[in-house]
């Protein structure tokens, strides 16, 4: 059976040089940071607007680092972010990831601007899941990818074995008739904290988080008191206005400077024209 340990888990930023090149020593100083902090799962390569700026090879180098650093624990579960505008370049992807010892599921996402047919998109998530003996988590971002997984196609995709949910950063109001239309338990990821509560109500079971970053022991418990209905007002008022914070500009930019000056990781900066 596939499943994933953790309701929660906290999408990572890749971290680059001032020159832009790829730092997979700080990237993954940070993830050890945020274990020591008490984080049980992270997703890197995934979820933070760049992963669309790496190349196959950047890839590559990011998972060939984690499995060769003997120092990550064993029970951090560990997510991988696959999404690219060539499906043979997800499939080399998703075929080093289905061997790599350390990783625990896949994050798949669509390709961005092509603006694929729902048969296509089909054809592309059958593809990738085919190589990868692993959870997989679909991910669908309209607004970043210009496409829009149908609740049809979402229904059929469901029913392979090793999809085991969907993170839908679309319309949170039809997160019931996800839930409806698949012909298993599904887990519904809510991306990020924004009307965090609403997405719970609608039926979000879980969390990929990227306040987290900042805040992992805060926004675990606010996660878990909403999801079991315990939320409270006064004692929600410091996380919520934080997650606020986070939010109120270009998030990425936000978390990578907060990461370096307060916990002493170079995270550098964003890819521009991102930062510029």
């Amino acid at each position: 059976m596939y499943d994933l340990t953790n309701d929660f888990h906290i999408a990572v930023p890749t971290a680059f040089y001032e020159n832009e090149d790829l730092n997979t020593e700080a990237t993954l100083q940070h993830v050890m940071h945020l274990y020591g902090q008490g984080v049980k799962s992270v997703l890197v390569c995934g979820t933070t607007g760049e992963q669309h700026s790496l190349s196959l090879t950047e890839k590559l180098q990011l998972l060939e680092s984690i499995d060769a650093t003997s120092f990550l624990p064993d029970d951090l579960e560990i997510l991988f972010g696959v999404a690219s505008i060539r499906q043979k370049e997800a499939l080399q992807l998703a075929e080093k990831i289905n061997t790599s010892p350390k990783i625990s599921g896949v994050l798949l996402g669509f390709p961005p601007y092509i603006l694929l047919s729902q048969i296509e998109a089909m054809r592309y998530v059958e593809a990738i899941a085919k190589v990868i003996d692993k959870p997989i988590i679909l991910y669908n971002n309209p607004r970043r990818t210009g496409f829009n997984l149908e609740l049809d196609t979402f229904a059929e995709l469901i029913k392979l074995p090793n999809i085991i949910g969907i993170k839908d950063a679309g319309e949170s109001a039809r997160i019931p008739e996800l839930i409806s239309v698949a012909a298993k338990k599904i887990y519904v990821y809510a991306g990020g904290e924004i009307d965090l509560d609403k997405k719970i109500a609608l039926g979000a079971n879980r969390l990929s988080s990227m306040a987290g970053n900042l805040y992992p022991t805060e926004v675990e418990a606010y996660f878990t008191d909403l999801l079991r209905g315990r939320a409270d007002k006064t004692k929600n008022a410091g996380i919520e206005e934080k997650i606020h914070n986070v939010f109120s500009d270009n998030p990425i930019i936000y978390i990578k400077n907060e990461i370096t000056k307060h916990m002493q990781i170079d995270m550098g900066i964003a890819r521009s024209p991102l930062g510029n």
